[in-house]
């Protein structure tokens, strides 16, 4: 199946111990080279699209995704059909209502900020709680999944906590569960006011396992199931618990599925209008990209939703392939290209770190993104650079981004230009003196430059292209139809911590804040087999 892609371009008790025997896989099925029409191939987001959460509303799908230090944050996507996925907007718009760090002036804590969280649907309206890790939980609500979103509202403030998920149960009384990886992963129930805004109570330890964490609770045909992932001996597994009464015992649990490639792991139990169940989840380990996610079918035996295929020892295996849950319909697609005809940046871009207002604009010079040149925190370091706009590169067999811009503003020492970047950096821009232009290519191994264009060019061309194993290779082009490589061939790496690579769009001058670029058009084509 192709990826289509188009412009620019989502129990508790006291403390249960149960004994139990981690099976391991029987054989697992192996990876088609491509799904027909009416399948789909896992996974179905391969991208940073990681710590996931879905839910239904109606008909339509909704899902979140954690992004760390990258503003805005909390990537919501909507979709019909649960494989294919288009971004909506962003719960939170200023990464400041956490902590002042993550302001484009100080550029402090990667890898920190909007970690996992849970979206939910109550009386109308639309919740997302998650955790920063050293400022505790959160919570946003909407009475539309694209916003306008509400003010941040602390709800525990103090570090040491991650993958929230609140409850209403049938009686009004809300409650919420989440870890305490500070105090050796214990997973506590809280209950909550009604309107999802406070802790009543300081929690009562609901399960502790090694590294247990990825809580979700659910009321499915009488019992309370808890959802949840820890570390056996067969490696990060996701399991459920169940019992009667919300306040357990939960003396029953089940493995839902074998370790698999990737490690399936934390994610959204949905059922279809038709009335089949889903797990969308992401993969727990992180490649160049980050945590990519799958669609795993889910099978009911004696009361259990396994995933994937049920083996013979009553534990799901890992499907790569499956039908699709919807045959016919409108198809949502994965933005990534944009012309920038909008007032309003298309929500797959996030800036990475909350951004400068004044140093951008959308609406200066109709149909391009003007991008103001401004001193970084550090010479030389994207990630210190203010203002660096990005999205997800993907991990797919083929792919090519190019970027058109406007260079007849740049001042003397600017830099403009099209990074790909984690914990190390390769990128290419032009650079302005005082005779002319030259492209440059920085790589963790070289540097490489190219002659002197003349001074009076007025557009050019970068461009990005890179493979699956992410071997990335960056070219220019003066006129939009030659291109030029430069540099040798670079690796791709995630940023550590789960980030993956990002693909960036930047100006920054290293003496002054002077000087602007406009950006005409990015296209982004994806290929996968």
């Amino acid at each position: 199946m192709s990826l289509r892609i188009i412009r620019l371009l989502v129990l508790w008790s006291g403390s249960l111990v149960v004994p139990f025997t981690v099976s391991y896989a029987q054989e697992p099925e192996k990876r088609p080279d491509q799904a027909t029409a009416d399948r789909y191939h896992n996974p179905i987001l391969p991208g940073d699209f990681q710590n996931t959460d879905v839910i239904r509303v109606g008909t339509t799908y909704y899902y979140i995704s954690a992004t760390k230090e990258l503003s805005p944050g909390m990537l919501i996507m909507a979709s019909k059909d649960l494989v294919n996925w288009k971004p909506i907007g962003h719960a939170v718009n200023d990464l400041t209502q956490i902590h002042p760090r993550y302001n484009y002036d100080r550029m402090e804590g990667n890898s920190r900020g909007i970690w996992a969280g849970s979206i939910r649907h109550h009386h109308n309206r639309f919740y997302v709680y998650f955790t920063d890790p050293d400022y505790g939980l959160f919570v946003t609500t909407a009475t539309r999944p694209e916003g306008p979103w509400s003010k941040l509202t602390p709800v525990k403030k103090e570090a040491g906590w991650d993958d929230p998920c609140p409850f209403w149960d049938d009686n009004g009384q809300t409650y919420l569960v989440m870890t305490h990886f500070a105090d050796a992963y214990k997973i506590r129930l809280f209950r909550m006011s009604r309107d999802g805004k406070a802790l009543l109570d300081t929690g009562t330890v609901l399960y502790q396992g090694k590294g247990s964490e990825a809580s979700k609770l659910y009321k499915i045909n009488g019992y309370y199931y808890h959802f949840y992932s820890e570390v056996t001996p067969e490696g990060r597994i996701p399991f459920m618990a169940r019992a009667r009464t919300i306040q357990g015992p939960y003396t029953e649990r089940r493995q839902l599925i074998h370790k698999a490639e990737g490690e399936p792991n934390q994610g959204g139990l949905v059922q279809t209008t038709g009335g089949s169940w889903y797990f969308v989840t992401h993969h727990g380990n992180a490649y160049w990209c980050g945590r990519e996610a799958s669609l795993l079918p889910v099978v009911w035996q004696d009361g259990w939703p396994l995933w994937g295929k049920p083996g013979t020892d009553g534990i799901g295996n890992m499907v790569w392939s499956a039908e699709k849950p919807r045959q016919s319909g409108p198809i949502d697609t994965l933005l990534t290209s944009d012309d920038f005809t909008s007032a309003t940046l298309s929500p797959q871009w996030e800036w990475y770190f909350q951004p400068r207002t004044d140093k951008w604009s959308l609406t200066e010079n109709p149909g391009f993104l003007r991008l103001y040149a401004c001193k970084p925190l550090q010479p030389d370091q994207i990630t210190k650079t203010t203002n660096v706009l990005t999205q997800r590169p993907l991990r797919t067999d083929k792919n090519v981004a190019t970027v058109k811009m406007a260079i007849a503003h740049m001042v003397t020492g600017q830099a403009a230009g099209l990074a790909l970047f984690g914990k190390t950096t390769g990128r290419i821009h032009v650079r302005r003196s005082d005779t002319g232009f030259r492209f440059i290519c920085d790589q963790p191994a070289a540097s490489t430059a190219s002659e002197t264009i003349d001074a009076r060019t007025r557009y050019v061309w970068f461009r990005a292209s890179w493979n699956k194993a992410g071997e990335a290779q960056f070219s220019y082009s003066t006129d939009g139809q030659h291109f030029e490589n430069l540099g040798p061939i670079y690796q791709l790496t995630n940023f550590g911590n789960y980030l993956g690579a990002k693909l960036g769009l930047y100006t920054v001058n290293d003496t002054a804040d002077r000087g602007f670029v406009d950006i005409d058009w990015f296209h982004y084509h994806a290929k996968r087999p």
